[in-house]
């Protein structure tokens, strides 16, 4: 075997160009199809962050059946015990609380379905960073009782402004319908547009006196400091609090963790095809070197090497090619990928509104693949050997009478 290996490296480097060619394209491609799984890691996890640390929290806590038709009366029992057992979690970060209803905003422009969420300004900011979102005027002030927080897309559709005053229309405890009179304190934008233009904010205080819930409240929505808690911190949850719907972000967006297991499959489909596409390459290539050697190849025939031995010459030279530009292509995709996972990528030119309209950044940060390096290597290795077949196959049905003659 070590006289096989030995003659494959030499038969190698006897083409210097046709050989460095292979290995610029096996490094190509690997570094495209690791460039394409690290712009989709990367998107992936900022979809993920954005959930998390912006829209629905690590986890949720409502009464078993708010979600059903979010009636007011539906909020949360023992709501005081509840947040001193959250409070002394030590998995937890920080947590708020919110009463939500569902109601119309009006003005003289026209009229909106929205989602009213009334929070603690303080602590609503330290659990989805409202208070980093706000791009024009200001967060809920105390001294404004009738202060709102709307965003940016449902402001462009009805012309509103920092100043403007709307309508809010929905219904209290008792099913009476109620319609009280804000004005625009600020105006925020988040990466998920749709999801700005269904909900305001306003002071927890003053919806919670319209809905006529007192101190009560409909939501909780809980930080922790490991993603990694959260499957721990909601088992243990729900077990001491079983009068309690407790959800994980998962379960509050499962279109999230669907599209993410959904684009892990499908990368790896994207990497196959870059490849499959690359053993052509490498085939046409390692097929012109067998068809070269025909008169070589006769002569080891001739002098005694078998069939079985003829063939891990060809397959191990192809091999020891694909392998070559292996390295070379995790080391430039890894360097790449690192920078821009640093600086970003803008694509805000030409794809900012359509990736917003889904909930993603505009600015993407890759991330290197390495949880999927495995079946990356198994990917390259299967190339390699898919690639080496037909060309040792061909030298196989090589005769050494007919080969010495041509």
């Amino acid at each position: 075997m070590g006289i096989i290996l030995a003659m494959s490296w030499r038969n190698i480097w006897r083409n210097k160009v046709r050989s460095v060619i292979i290995i610029a394209s096996v490094t190509f491609g690997l570094f495209a199809g690791l460039f394409v799984l690290g712009l989709y890691e990367g998107m992936m996890d900022s979809r993920v962050r954005t959930v998390i640390d912006t829209e629905v929290a690590h986890l949720q806590m409502h009464h078993p059946h708010f979600e059903d038709d979010y009636e007011p009366g539906f909020v949360l029992p023992a709501k005081n015990k509840l947040t001193e057992s959250i409070l002394k979690n030590a998995h937890v970060k920080t947590m708020t609380t919110r009463s939500v209803v569902q109601g119309m905003l009006a003005n003289a422009t026209g009229t909106a379905g929205v989602q009213i969420n009334g929070i603690e300004m303080t602590k609503e900011s330290l659990v989805s960073h409202l208070g980093d979102n706000i791009i024009d005027g200001k967060g809920l002030s105390e001294n404004r009782k009738n202060s709102i927080l709307v965003g940016k897309k449902l402001v462009d559709k009805l012309k509103l402004r920092v100043g403007s005053k709307v309508i809010l229309t929905f219904t209290d405890k008792e099913s009476n319908i109620v319609s009280a009179a804000f004005r625009i304190e600020g105006i925020f934008q988040t990466d998920n547009t749709p999801r700005d233009e269904r909900n305001v904010f306003v002071h927890q205080t003053t919806l919670n006196s319209n809905l006529s819930i007192g101190d009560d409240v409909h939501e909780i929505a809980v930080l922790l400091y490991k993603d990694d808690d959260v499957e721990a911190v909601t088992k243990q949850l729900q077990e001491e609090f079983p009068e309690v719907k407790v959800e994980s972000w998962t379960d509050n967006s499962p279109e999230t963790e669907l599209m993410v297991s959904t684009v892990n499959q499908y990368s790896y489909i994207i990497m196959v095809i870059i490849m499959f596409a690359l053993a052509f390459g490498i085939i046409n290539t390692m097929l012109m070197a067998v068809l070269e050697r025909t008169r070589e190849i006769g002569m080891l025939g001739a002098l005694g090497m078998n069939h079985k031995k003829l063939f891990v010459l060809v397959l191990m030279e192809t091999i020891l090619l694909t392998i070559a530009g292996a390295p070379i292509g995790l080391l430039i995709s890894w360097l790449v990928i690192q920078y821009f996972g640093k600086v970003g990528i803008d694509i805000s030119s030409f794809a900012g509104e359509a990736m917003s309209s889904f909930g993603y950044s505009s600015i993407v940060y890759p991330e290197f693949p390495a949880s999927r390096m495995l079946g990356i290597i198994i990917i390259v290795v299967g190339t390699a050997l898919v690639s080496s077949l037909f060309p040792s196959i061909k030298a196989l049905k090589l005769q050494p009478a007919d080969a010495l003659r041509q």
